[in-house]
């Protein structure tokens, strides 16, 4: 008889742990993310010491003006930098739609790559984007000092080649992480987005005034040639697949392909987009997704000039604490990851109630302290930095929650998955701040207000949405369809109507089903032929959440 390998009590001790394929995997993984945010925010600093004084902060002549006389805080705000070696005469309408020709790219390779990656595998499309991305970087200085339609068609190209990362890497994640250690491996690897973040950002200022070609052209050659050596490490070091790992332990593979949801070494053929288009978990992802990242990026796009406006402090000449909300999240994502883990192993509750618990609290704690922000006036700014380092550490949450949901339900389709909730959750970027400016035209703090109350209102409706329809348990639309056939020759009750008792639902209809998988049993007489299809899942060994996930036996 065929079946699937079990993985014993004595072989799963021997599984190696943090230096095993999985962990140097993820390892790998979170340097990748690094160089990802690396190369997408690298512009965001570049451009302040690119363009000339007249338009070095995006337009901001009279960035100043918003100091008011008799203000309390007024002494302590800081002037601007203005950098000698700028080269460029870009107006602030020319240089706004540089920085957003970036998502025009970004939000349309999100579900190809998924699919791509589903079927082909997470590793080559990962490693193929971020190669097209460092060369776009590498060349950057040289083509912006030749047209600024290279420049627009070089931040399109960057987007469309880092848009690939998150599905591929979900998609990679599908096929490799145990269920007990998914939240921890995806979390920790998307811990890179954060350090790529304030690493470019605080470093990318020094480069500006000591680093080599006028400063800024150093930025983008650094950057780009540390993301090209990270392409060549990410193919040495990781395979799509466990069974086609060259390094891995016998072990390890065992492992990893006995406790996966479905069979890891059968390529993914098609897709039941209808399914997922009626999947009320599938929507619950969606509307975590776009509700959190409305919150995101009004953060990351507003919050220098909210601490500007309002609490006057010059973000520019203060990268560190421009970087203290990001660090807090950064910390509370890798601590959401493991703890989470540690809750489902421990049976303290299923997948789905702690997916839940951390969604909901993400949400519901960034929205509450937001709120609070909003109240919080330019004498009280030490306490305006605590709450949006505590507001921003909340969102951390999110990494035990819809970020690694696809993974639970889905793990077959993981990647198209991302790519769909990501390409739609990436409007909020193109939005948010556009929102953000258009209510607050006077740059007052109670204008301010009403920016925060619109990024609470999405959290709430975000934990409510999530809270009623999220689930962690696989779906029948996401399970391995397997068709058993029994070989008669007679219909004599010793052993044929035994046998015929354990596959439920032998008729004519079955028959014609067609499956992945075929497991024949031949009996010592042939030739009366029944089929019955089963549902592959996890092993009984691995059902810590009771939720219907019982692997059949042959």
């Amino acid at each position: 008889m065929k079946g699937k390998e079990i993985q014993t009590d004595e072989d799963e001790d021997q599984v190696p742990c943090c230096l095993s394929q999985r962990w140097k995997t993820a390892y790998v993984g979170f340097l990748g993310f690094i160089c990802v945010y690396a190369v997408r925010v690298n512009l965001s600093v570049a451009i302040v010491c690119m363009v000339k004084s007249q338009n070095s902060t995006l337009g901001n002549a009279d960035n100043d003006s918003f100091l008011i006389q008799g203000d309390p805080c007024t002494a302590d705000a800081e002037s601007n930098s203005v950098y000698e070696h700028a080269e460029f005469d870009w107006s602030k309408t020319t240089q706004s739609t540089i920085l957003a020709s970036f998502f025009y790219g970004y939000i349309v390779t999100q579900i190809p790559a998924g699919w791509l990656a589903d079927r082909f595998g997470g590793r080559r499309v990962f490693g193929i984007g971020m190669l097209i991305a460092a060369i776009c970087t590498l060349v950057f200085p040289v083509c912006a000092r030749t047209s600024v339609i290279l420049v627009y068609a070089l931040r399109v190209l960057l987007g469309l080649s880092t848009a690939v990362s998150f599905p591929a890497v979900q998609s990679l994640w599908g096929r490799w992480a145990p269920p007990l250690e998914r939240s921890k491996l995806i979390s920790f690897t998307y811990l890179g987005t954060m350090f790529g973040m304030v690493g470019t950002f605080s470093t990318s200022g020094l480069l500006c005034q000591y680093g080599f070609d006028n400063g800024w052209g150093s930025i983008f050659y650094i950057t780009g040639g540390i993301t090209f050596l990270w392409v060549c490490l990410w193919f040495y070091v990781t395979a799509d697949t466990p069974n086609q790992h060259p390094r891995i332990s016998e072990a390890e593979r065992k492992y990893i392909t006995s406790s996966i949801e479905y069979n890891t070494s059968i390529k993914t053929t098609k897709t039941p987009w209808k399914s997922i288009a009626l999947s009320s978990v599938v929507w619950a992802c969606l509307t975590a997704h776009v509700c959190n990242n409305w919150t995101n990026y009004t953060l990351l796009t507003s919050l220098p000039t909210f601490m500007k406006e309002v609490l006057k402090f010059n973000i520019q000449n203060n990268g560190a604490l421009s970087a203290v909300p990001y660090i807090c999240q950064a910390v509370s994502g890798f601590l959401a990851g493991q703890t989470a883990d540690i809750i489902r192993s421990k049976r303290i509750l299923n997948t789905t109630n702690t997916r839940k618990l951390y969604q909901v609290t993400a949400f519901i704690g960034a929205g509450a302290l937001l709120v609070a922000v909003g109240y919080t006036t330019c004498d009280q700014r030490d306490t305006a930095v605590a709450l949006l380092s505590l507001a921003v550490m909340f969102t951390g949450l999110c990494r035990a929650g819809y970020v690694v949901n696809h993974v639970d339900f889905a793990p077959r389709y993981a990647g198209v998955l991302y790519g769909i909730t990501n390409t739609v959750a990436t409007v909020p970027g193109m939005v948010a701040p556009i929102v953000a400016g258009a209510l607050t035209p006077n740059k007052s703090q109670s204008e301010w207000r009403y920016v925060f109350f619109v990024c609470a209102g999405f959290d709430l409706f975000g934990a409510i949405v999530y809270g009623l329809f999220g689930s962690g348990t696989i779906q029948d639309w996401a399970r391995d369809e397997v068709e058993i056939q029994v070989k008669i020759k007679d219909e004599k009750e010793d052993p044929v109507d035994k046998a015929a008792a354990v596959l439920p639902n032998k008729n004519k209809e079955e028959q014609n089903l067609q499956t992945e998988q075929s497991v024949d049993v031949t009996l010592s007489k042939p030739e009366v032929i029944y089929t019955s299809v089963v549902y592959r899942s996890v092993g009984a060994s691995q059902d810590i959440n009771n939720e219907n996930v019982k692997m059949v036996q042959f």
